[in-house]
């Protein structure tokens, strides 16, 4: 019977959420480091440099690569979930933020145009990752799998 226990103690989640959350510290101090101000915000926020979803599904894939076997079918599953994610975040979530970023320019023209308070809310720009950021956090996510898995 499953427990609350064996979800606490599932090194693959865990290790997963991790390089997750170790990837979104990073983008904050990253900001930090390279435009000299502190956004804490960024924390919370998709898209720039590392990829937390990519550092997220490499973990994962390969904990399970390095515990299961890179033969076993809940590798494959893993390795198959991870490319889909990683080729989102460069395609389709990467286009609507460039397509995010001509709308809101399109907008403020309008505004300047009509003058009459149409004011509508600035879409999210930051939406999907560059091949590099979902390049840094693969490497962020294999290294935590490494870290945690290979003993």
């Amino acid at each position: 019977m499953n427990t609350f226990a064996d979800l606490l103690s599932n090194r693959w989640l865990w290790v997963a959420v991790l390089s997750s959350t170790s990837a979104q510290l990073l983008k904050v101090f990253l900001i930090l480091l390279i435009e000299r101000r502190w956004r804490p915000g960024a924390f919370m926020e998709t898209g720039g440099m590392p990829s937390s979803h990519s550092a997220m599904v490499a973990a994962l894939t390969t904990g399970v690569g390095i515990t299961e076997g890179l033969g076993s079918p809940l590798f494959a599953a893993s390795a198959v979930f991870a490319l889909i994610v990683m080729y989102d975040a460069t395609g389709v979530r990467h286009s609507s933020g460039q397509q995010a970023r001509l709308l809101n320019e399109l907008v403020e023209e309008l505004r300047a145009v009509v003058r009459e308070g149409f004011a509508p809310l600035p879409l999210r720009v930051l939406l999907g990752h560059t091949y590099l950021e979902v390049l840094v956090g693969t490497l962020l996510g294999v290294a935590a799998g490494f870290i945690a898995f290979s003993r």
